[in-house]
């Protein structure tokens, strides 16, 4: 790790979250907030202040093409991370000066997910089921859920952006993909106008069938994936912290912030398993492709 200064733009939950575990790494940290409670009001001001080399963009997904314009126009030439997802369409980007460009899907260093990769590798896959779900309601208790920017279109709220770590991390291990069907929507139970459930049928080059399921409903919190191949049954539960094949469990325990420190380390490093700029954008994509799916009620194809 070669940088030693930081700056995260967007003191959110995860943009004071983003700046706590970097001040945990070492660095020198200053943060950019239109609200009270910044140390600069503006990246320029920010930049050109504090002199950083590693930039965090933490703010809402709608704002984060404005945030690396803004950003590119100071002249930094250091490594950026982007808060999931890159971005709320999946226009491609101007070419940027920085040295790299990450984006911020932590869960490809949960050691649960490193532990099924490792098993999955060079083994032919049949069949993989990925569910995530959380009430909504329970993610910041301290606010009103349906006035966070997970639950507001024009912020880039709903499922499928929100929880895009989902799509993330099958195109990573089973991509890419071939084609989508898509059910869901708004179901009016969390009184919010954004879809809050939503189910993916993908056909994919290293698996031909997955399903996935994301909500904003489920009541206990639910985050695993199991995989079918020829004579194994393998589910990783990254909440519960275990990994178990064919009814054996291994108990793999993590730290609460330590996919963000390893996710960190790589960005600054420029290294994998970082999602990438290309990647992030695939899962664009994707995100657009399972929207008009969904609309469509059809199969969609790249």
């Amino acid at each position: 790790m070669t940088s030693t200064t930081a700056v995260v733009v967007g003191l959110g939950s995860i943009g004071t979250r983003h700046a706590r575990v970097l001040r945990q790494l070492g660095l020198q940290v200053a943060t950019v907030s239109r609200r009270e409670g910044g140390d600069y009001g503006s990246i320029a001001q920010a930049v050109a202040t504090a002199d950083p080399d590693y930039v965090v963009i933490a703010t809402e997904t709608a704002r984060h093409t404005d945030n690396l314009q803004e950003l590119a126009q100071t002249g930094f030439d250091g490594k950026v991370l982007v808060e999931k997802p890159l971005f709320a369409t999946p226009a491609p980007p101007p070419k940027y000066p920085f040295a790299h460009v990450s984006v911020g899907y932590n869960l490809r260093f949960h050691p649960v997910m490193t532990a099924l990769a490792d098993t999955l590798r060079g083994r032919d896959v049949i069949t993989v089921g990925a569910y995530v779900g959380q009430d909504i309601r329970d993610w910041r208790p301290d606010r009103d859920h349906r006035t966070t920017a997970s639950a507001t279109a024009d912020a880039g709220g709903g499922v499928l952006r929100d929880l895009s770590h989902e799509l993330d991390y099958l195109l990573w291990l089973f991509g890419p993909w071939h084609r989508v069907a898509a059910l869901g929507g708004a179901s009016g139970a969390r009184d919010i106008d954004v879809e809050d459930h939503l189910d993916l049928l993908l056909d994919m080059q290293r698996a031909p069938s997955v399903h996935v399921h994301m909500d904003y409903l489920d009541r206990q919190g639910v985050r695993r994936i199991r995989v079918n191949v020829d004579d194994d049954t393998i589910e990783a539960d990254l909440v519960g912290g275990r990994l178990t094949v064919n009814g054996k469990a291994t108990e793999i325990p993590s730290e609460r912030d330590q996919t963000y420190r390893d996710m960190h380390v790589a960005a600054m490093r420029g290294a994998s398993p970082a999602c990438s700029l290309p990647e992030a954008l695939g899962v664009m994509h994707l995100i657009d492709a399972s929207e008009r799916a969904l609309r469509s009620k059809t199969w969609v194809s790249p």
